[in-house]
């Protein structure tokens, strides 16, 4: 990828699309993180959905309305952020409003800002900077403060990237213990990328 990517936040129309859309037109986007020490961002190469009250995986199953997940009830392209064994992970609120559903971005592909990430990963080689959810956040800085953040505006948004040419699907990731929605095909990767997750 060249350097002239036009970095102009995705319009709040493109969060509305169905969450089983959104989480394949993701992939190809740039996720960009604007902090104090600097401008980070990378490619998305891997997203999971999750499809709310009828999705056992989901936080939001059954309408599960609780502090943590307030922010799903809310409008499309809100931020959705928790923290999973010590590690913030970071998620797309999708869905209508009252219908609790999410995107998670499970790995990026490190663009700018790279010896910034470098510094954040300090500890891990370069293909494992941003290759699994907890990861990408603590490269790109992202924490439990960008919960509730409206994704089409700075400091934390997404631009356009590249199409992607060939997209794969496959269950989920570490949601054993969710009967039958384990083996939903709603992780979506960029086929063959190198900093997808598994």
């Amino acid at each position: 990828m060249d350097g002239t990517l036009s970095l102009q936040p995705l319009d709040a129309s493109f969060y509305k699309q169905p969450t089983l859309s959104l989480a394949k037109s993701l992939l190809g986007c740039l996720l960009i993180h604007e902090t104090t020490e600097g401008t980070t961002s990378g490619f998305i190469v891997e997203t999971e959905a999750y499809m709310g009250p009828e999705d056992r995986a989901a936080h939001s199953f059954n309408n599960r309305r609780t502090k943590r997940t307030e922010v799903m009830f809310g409008a499309p392209g809100n931020v959705y952020t928790y923290v999973m064994h010590t590690h913030c992970l970071v998620n797309i609120v999708s869905g209508p409003v009252d219908k609790p559903e999410a995107v998670l971005i499970r790995a990026i592909e490190p663009f700018s800002g790279i010896n910034l990430i470098q510094e954040r990963r300090k500890h891990a080689l370069p293909k494992n900077w941003t290759n699994g959810p907890g990861k990408l956040t603590k490269a790109l800085a992202i924490t439990m403060n960008a919960y509730g953040h409206d994704i089409t505006s700075s400091p934390l948004y997404i631009s356009k990237g590249f199409t992607p040419t060939s997209i794969s699907s496959g269950p989920r990731i570490g949601i054993d213990n969710s009967g039958k929605a384990k083996d939903y095909p709603w992780r979506f990767w960029i086929t063959d990328h190198p900093y997808v997750s598994k």
